[in-house]
């Protein structure tokens, strides 16, 4: 586990558990921790400085994600991305993403849209520095500014905790043929929808965004075959 190699300073006055998972999560859908990696808990807990309870509570959350599989008295390993999984949270996301660009669109708002602008602006910067960590950072709050301006942030939580496959998918494509260049393109096209209260234009726009990550799902299979579950448990793409 090479992220043993560096530094973790646990914070004494929030809860260990949810440092460790946290910790972990960011991690694993961030795939700095890949796909396959067996996650020993002595280790963990050296490594954490903490007993074995919250380190064993932290990996039965992340298994409740789909993102690690435990198995009783063995080992706890960390699962290849999910298909099934993804395109459930992209369903559930794509519903809720274009209630909110109908809403958001209806009553116009300028400092919203100057918000959005100045998060695409920030991510632009990013790509010319290649800092495509800072990039995706960004792009959470985009979205995450979306949820917010329309009073739903408890879904964006929620969301989260369903997103981490459909999330390792986006890291994996986030590099390849323009990818990132067609997200600054396509949160652009968002923010000024909305801002001239364009409804249709704005959920057309998220339902273009939404959907790219998932429609390049043969080519991620094809160049990452170790990473992603080899058999597709989906019955069709849920992608428009």
């Amino acid at each position: 586990m090479d992220f043993l190699d560096t530094a973790f300073r646990l914070d004494r006055s929030r809860n260990a558990t949810a440092q460790v998972f946290e910790h972990l999560r960011e991690l694993i859908v961030g795939l700095a921790i890949k796909p396959g990696t067996v996650l020993a808990r002595p280790q963990l807990c050296d490594y954490y400085n903490l007993s074995l309870s919250p380190v064993r509570e932290a990996l039965l959350r992340l298994e409740e994600e789909h993102l690690v599989d435990i198995f009783p008295q063995h080992q706890t390993r960390v699962r290849c991305i999910d298909l099934a999984q993804a395109r459930q949270a992209h369903f559930l996301r794509l519903s809720v993403e274009l209630e909110m660009a109908h809403v958001l669109a209806g009553q116009p708002d300028p400092s919203l849209a100057q918000l959005l602008l100045d998060l695409v602006e920030g991510q632009a910067a990013c790509l010319a520095t290649g800092d495509l960590g800072r990039f995706t950072e960004l792009d959470m709050a985009f979205h995450r500014s979306l949820y917010e301006a329309a009073a739903v942030p408890d879904l964006w939580s929620m969301m989260r905790s369903r997103s981490g496959n459909l999330d390792r998918l986006r890291r994996l494509h986030l590099p390849l043929n323009g990818k990132a260049q067609s997200i600054l393109a396509e949160h652009t096209r968002i923010a000024r929808a909305i801002e001239r209260g364009d409804a249709p234009g704005a959920q057309e726009s998220v339902r273009i965004h939404l959907s790219g990550t998932l429609n390049a799902i043969d080519a991620l299979r094809t160049r990452y075959p170790d990473l992603v579950l080899p058999v597709d448990y989906g019955a069709g793409s849920l992608a428009a």
